[in-house]
């Protein structure tokens, strides 16, 4: 029984650790007057820069050295350091970010719902149906998450809050280079390997350019096992090749970012970055396989390309600071899929393999792949005009425009399927989506502060703003194999891609405003409250099944007290806020008839939730930091799943509720906590440094509907640890880190492979333990 006690003695102190701390938040020590204290952090939340500690929004940053201290590489890897953020993904770049609860899943899919968190790499929007860009961090200023509604001063795609990601900019008159190298392996898997670097150039005296690049290999972890599988209706068996280490990435990448200072007033900053990610395989294991297995039978991967190009100017006119910034980013995704699970469990309940036949009538092997062709395009611009911080009445003012398209392919394929039932010029296809979709965003925006004692400050702000959504292609069967939908259904030729027709074009506009109230009330120079009223929304659309009605914007009404201090001589920072958020007619996406998604304005919920930070600074060279969030976020109304014939619109109330009153909103966990401690020491003449960081998250549901969330299960809960322990001396340094050291499985995501069938579901995990060796040196 000993045994047993101990680790119920571990478990405990761990939970104790985790659930008494809050988020480090960029804590570090800093000689003053002989004492220790937190570092001061500057961000650019409102769009100018300040400190943190004078901002009313809830904000936790990372600066690059807090970013390399957390083994920070990808968008895993910060945001299980912020506890106001969830998120679903089945793959990198495939992640659906959401905050404060204000989720309800599903959101994946193609001509799914806009996203309701937007994400910035510096000033332009970076964020794409289906998943913002997966951004290998190297060299980055700042991660800025902002939480609760932005919509006054970032619009559209940041309902229910904001990620920001800042690169380091060129500087002029100072040469200086790194670069760092990483071996790493993975628990049950193979070697992978990081490979940085960044220089950064003095052309002349008005003149420099930053010059960064990356190369990562990913090993998997994952093991595809020898299996068979039988198609009862069919006949057919197929056999699957075992490969080990099935879904490796490798990404590489590159920024070049250019400063030309025309005189002391203005400035121009030209920035080109691409990046290039290739994975194979898939990153869920199936549980009844066996732990990091799966049996799949066709070939998968996945490979997705993107460039930005943007441009700033900053200048004067007159006491005005004057800020353009534009952006062109195009994004490339090739995928190849197999869809195995869904033909077997297709054939097995419905008996569709009966009609799956070549040109001959005979039954053939239903086994179904999907081929998919992805391209983005976005073009942003934004103007705007402040004031200068010391004005009693001070201003930020703009306009935004931008364009995003979306043109989408995805080709259902069979071997051996009849030409003649397929639709035409696609031979071997079962199913065809050839659409292209464009969301169009105008808005004029301003906030308005105003001193009205030294201690308190009233700040309102309005965006008035016009969205614009259109969809039009093709989706469907061919004329051969439905007498009702598909090429059945055409109205007109083909307008998009090689489609053999029109059945779809249709398109929504809007024009709406949302505002913003704060009161700032500051207790003295190193503590200040704040109270906020404040409104999000995410425009309508156009449902990719053009038989049912355009879904309507949601809204975000949020009520929101908070605090930032310091205390103890700035040896301790204490921020936090607590939360009440009314979503109005939130957008609900879901797979309808054959798995074709649909997006419906399911109804109301209501969010409570408080988030705390603490960083503590108690002796020189030990800093201890973290931070928390509980969200409890539940309907407030049924949710039927069904819509009224007559008008189109989902039906408000009904007998049998897919989720009823009161039915906790999926995704966010309601304890989302963790912690860091770091002790830096001189050692033998290296300084080094020792680090513990730990995460914990309460269990949580994957889908709203009772339905499915029987056939998913619940997420568990988990909690992980990571050390690291390094040396630095002169201009190198070295580090071994351990991360996941106990190689827990963390639940992160949940899928079906037939979600029509509600059969067979995957686990999406946290990473099993990484140890890596990294060296690096500074010029």
């Amino acid at each position: 029984m000993m045994p047993v006690n101990r680790n119920l003695r571990r478990k405990a102190a761990l939970s104790a650790l985790l659930l008494s701390s809050t988020m480090l938040a960029g804590a570090a020590y800093a000689q003053s007057g002989g004492s220790a204290e937190v570092e001061e952090l500057v961000v650019t939340a409102q769009k100018r820069e300040e400190n943190l500690q004078d901002v009313p929004v809830a904000v936790t940053a990372f600066t690059t050295k807090k970013l390399e201290q957390l083994n920070v590489n990808n968008f895993n890897d910060y945001v299980k350091f912020l506890p106001s953020v969830a998120f679903q993904s089945g793959a990198p770049g495939y992640s659906n970010v959401y905050m404060r609860g204000v989720a309800s899943g599903g959101d994946g899919n193609h001509s799914g719902s806009l996203p309701s968190v937007g994400t910035y790499l510096d000033e332009a929007p970076i964020t794409t149906i289906g998943g913002a860009l997966d951004l290998h961090i190297y060299d980055i200023a700042r991660v800025e998450a902002l939480a609760g509604p932005q919509g006054t001063l970032y619009g559209a795609s940041s309902q229910a809050g904001t990620l920001r990601i800042i690169t380091n900019q060129p500087e002029i008159g100072q040469y200086s280079a790194k670069y760092d190298l990483q071996a790493n392996t993975v628990a049950h898997g193979g070697h992978g390997h990081v490979l940085e670097g960044m220089v950064n150039v003095p052309m002349s005296d008005q003149m420099a350019i930053r010059l960064v690049a990356w190369d990562e290999h990913d090993a998997g972890y994952i093991d595809n096992v020898v299996g068979s599988r039988t198609y009862p209706v069919s006949g057919v068996t197929l056999t699957s090749t075992a490969k080990k280490d099935y879904n490796e990435v490798d990404t590489y990448g590159a920024r070049v970012a250019l400063l030309l200072r025309l005189n002391e007033n203005w400035t121009i900053k030209p920035t080109l970055m691409g990046q290039d990610q290739k994975t194979t395989g898939v990153f869920g294991y199936d549980p009844l396989i066996g732990e990091l297995k799966v049996q799949h039978y066709l070939p998968e991967d996945n490979h997705d390309r993107w460039y930005q190009a943007a441009l700033a100017v900053e200048g004067k006119v007159s006491d005005l600071d004057l800020v353009y910034t534009g952006a062109y980013m195009s994004r490339k995704i090739d995928s190849h899929t197999d869809y195995t699970d869904y033909s077997y469990f297709y054939d097995t309940l419905f008996g569709s393999g009966a009609y799956i036949t070549d040109s001959s009538g005979a039954i053939i092997d239903p086994t179904q792949r999907i081929s998919g062709h992805d391209k983005f395009t976005r073009y942003s611009h934004e103007i705007r005009l402040s004031s200068p911080q010391d004005w009693r009445t001070r201003f930020v003012a703009g306009a935004f425009a931008q364009r995003q398209s979306h043109f989408i392919e995805q080709n259902y394929q069979i071997t051996n399927f009849d030409p003649a039932l397929s639709p035409t010029g696609w031979p071997g296809t079962i199913w065809l989506t050839e659409q292209f979709r464009v969301d169009r965003d105008y808005a004029a925006f301003a906030e308005v502060s105003y001193d009205v004692t030294p201690k308190l400050t009233v700040t309102g702000g309005v965006r008035a703003f016009k969205s614009d959504n259109s969809l039009k292609g093709f989706f469907g069967f061919g004329a051969g194999f439905s007498s009702r939908t598909g090429e059945a259904a055409c109205f007109a030729p083909a307008t998009v891609g090689h489609g053999p027709c029109t059945n779809l074009d249709k398109r929504v506009k809007e024009t709406g405003q949302i505002f913003k109230v704060n009161a700032t009330y500051r207790i003295d120079d190193d503590k200040m409250v704040y109270a906020t009223y404040s409104e999000g929304f995410r425009p309508g659309g156009i449902n990719r099944r053009g038989t049912r009605a355009p879904y309507d914007s949601d809204y975000l009404y949020n009520y929101e007290l908070g605090w930032k201090t310091q205390w103890a001589d700035n040896t301790v920072r204490f921020n936090g806020a607590v939360y009440m958020e009314d979503w109005k007619d939130f957008q609900f996406s879901f797979l309808g008839p054959n798995a074709f998604t649909e997006i419906q304005n399911a109804g109301q919920a209501r969010i409570k939730g408080a988030e705390v930070e603490l960083s503590w600074v108690p002796m020189q060279g030990l800093t201890i930091g973290g931070a928390a969030t509980y969200t409890d976020a539940k309907l407030t109304e049924d949710y039927c799943g069904t819509v009224d014939p007559a008008t189109g619109k989902p039906v408000k109330t009904c007998a049998t509720p897919q989720a009823p009153t009161g039915t906790s909103l999926p995704v966010t966990p309601k304890v989302k906590a963790n912690t860091t401690v770091r002790y830096e020491f001189p050692w033998h003449g290296f300084d080094a440094h020792l680090q513990g960081a730990f995460v914990y998250q309460s269990s949580n549901w994957g889908d709203l509907r009772l339905a499915e969330r029987a056939a998913l299960g619940k997420l568990r809960a988990y909690a992980q640890a990571d050390f690291t322990a390094g040396i630095e001396r002169d201009n190198w340094r070295m580090e071994l880190s351990i991360l996941n050291a106990f190689d827990k499985r963390g639940d992160q995501y949940r899928y079906v492979g037939c979600p029509v069938c509600g059969a067979e579901p995957y686990f999406v995990v946290t990473r099993p333990r990484t140890i890596a060796i990294s060296f690096g040196q500074s010029f």
